[in-house]
């Protein structure tokens, strides 16, 4: 049997933490040790921040929803934005040594590390939605 959260913020950077925390208390449901928690806790947070500055260009306006579905041996989160979407193939590789001193592109980077599975969709209403999943098996 499972168990889903669901809210909508706004596109501000005072509410990751909210729903970060949030990450953390269910995955700790779950039976997640500290430190795997904080790494779902960490790929949350990165999927927030993108949604709110790559996928809502920062406008107030446009929500970001978030949904948790907590499971006896899993967790997923979906993060849906209300941007244009992007091809994530075109992204940079933030390993190569061109793009080590970047200050920043490696959220997608560490969402794929700390997860078992990171999936971008396109929403039929418009946006985007990315998919994360870890398996307590994985942890």
């Amino acid at each position: 049997m499972s168990e889903t959260i669901e809210l909508s913020i706004e596109s501000k950077y005072e509410f990751v933490d909210m729903v970060a925390s949030i990450s953390r208390d269910a995955a700790g449901r779950i039976g997640f040790d500290e430190d795997t928690s904080g790494w779902i806790e960490l790929a949350v947070r990165e999927a927030l921040i993108n949604a709110i500055k790559h996928g809502n260009k920062g406008d107030e306006g446009k929500p970001v929803d978030v949904r948790f579905v907590i499971e006896k041996e899993a967790l997923s989160v979906y993060v849906r934005d209300r941007g244009e979407g992007f091809d994530h193939a075109l992204l940079p590789d933030p390993l190569d040594p061109g793009n080590l001193l970047n200050p920043t592109g490696r959220g997608i980077f560490f969402m794929r590390t700390f997860m078992d599975e990171v999936e971008y969709l396109s929403h039929p209403e418009g946006g985007s939605v990315v998919r994360m999943y870890k398996g307590k098996h994985a942890s």
